[in-house]
């Protein structure tokens, strides 16, 4: 990896659609640690409330830039990959970064990699993709950079962004200890972890807060004997809410909040694009303990992910979601 990046000229970085918190630290701690050369696109639009990451307003929205992004595209000499496992989580981008014979470095965190990168760095035991680029830039004296002491603090607020967001603020995939002696080194160098926790989490939008009630209140299913949760959410429920990207983050977590409530799923609904027949509904998995969603994610919905936190997606409707849903929630869960 570290002759790959010596060598390339125009390296371009990806990250998944719909980023979060792990693909947006990722993707711009690596922006900044090659000193802001390579040019960072993500599939679509980010949520408000990472604007304020440092890096953030340089990076390229395909959906909005799509002949400028096809120009950085063709043109690269090397693409780095973070926190995918497949060119299809790109979007369009996946074709577009096949046509490039260049190399590829994938680094990631979830199951299954397809075989589409030349340097891989797949490790679904880590917390999250920001763990994975702070060992290879700094974990030991093998790492690229040689020395921790090279973290600057625009790095290292971005990894621990995506450290943070991707373990619920610790509260999941983050049991090892080495995870933590990574979270003292970026304190070290200078991050505001309090700062950051309300950069994400404080501040929201009053029509989020009541679309979040009216979510609890209203459309929250409870299937007791198998201490499931279900919450599900249309377009037009969304509209009725103003909702901007990003308003629905964490809501599949509240339900776990309930004493016997294990498992939770969320349901989305994105409406049909000019020329799609079909809805999308993206789904978000969350569960506790030694209760795996990520086999359930991926063989009924097309996803997959954390053994505690998945994700996944159908074309149709939310009824008809629902049923797939009923129809298989007793096969995956114990």
């Amino acid at each position: 990896m570290k002759e790959l990046l010596q060598h390339a000229q125009h390296i371009v970085i990806f990250t998944h659609m719909a980023p979060d918190g792990d693909a947006m630290g990722s993707a711009l701690a690596l922006y900044h640690w090659l000193g802001g050369k390579p040019e960072v696109i993500v599939p679509n639009a980010f949520p408000a409330f990472f604007n304020w990451m440092p890096g953030a307003d340089r990076i390229h929205v395909y959906e909005k830039e799509k002949a400028a992004c096809d120009a950085l595209i063709a043109a690269a000499d090397l693409f780095i990959c973070t926190d995918f496992n497949d060119p299809k989580r790109i979007g369009p981008m996946g074709d577009k970064m096949l046509a490039n014979p260049c190399p590829k470095i994938l680094i990631d965190h979830h199951l299954n990699p397809t075989d589409f990168a030349d340097e891989v760095h797949s490790h679904p035991e880590a917390s999250s993709s920001c763990e994975i680029v702070y060992k290879l830039l700094f974990g030991d004296k093998s790492s690229i950079s040689n020395q921790q002491s090279s973290i600057s603090n625009k790095v290292a607020t971005c990894l621990y962004t995506g450290l943070m967001t991707d373990t619920g603020n610790f509260s999941f995939n983050s049991t090892r200890a080495e995870l933590y002696d990574i979270i003292a080194e970026l304190l070290r160098a200078g991050v505001q972890k309090d700062a950051i926790y309300d950069a994400v989490f404080n501040q929201y939008s009053e029509h989020r807060v009541r679309l979040t009630g009216y979510a609890l209140y209203r459309k929250m299913r409870i299937y007791p004997e198998h201490h499931l949760a279900l919450i599900t959410l249309s377009a037009d429920e969304l509209d009725q809410y103003h909702y901007q990207v990003g308003d629905t983050e964490g809501l599949v977590n509240m339900p776990l909040q309930i004493s016997d409530v294990y498992y939770s799923v969320f349901m989305r609904e994105e409406r049909a694009k000019p020329g799609t027949p079909k809805s999308r509904i993206r789904i978000s998995f969350r569960s506790q303990g030694d209760r795996p969603v990520n086999i359930w994610a991926s063989e009924v919905f097309h996803g997959g992910g954390h053994a505690n936190a998945s994700g996944g997606e159908i074309f149709g409707t939310i009824g008809q979601a629902v049923r797939l849903f009923e129809q298989t929630y007793k096969t995956y869960l114990k």
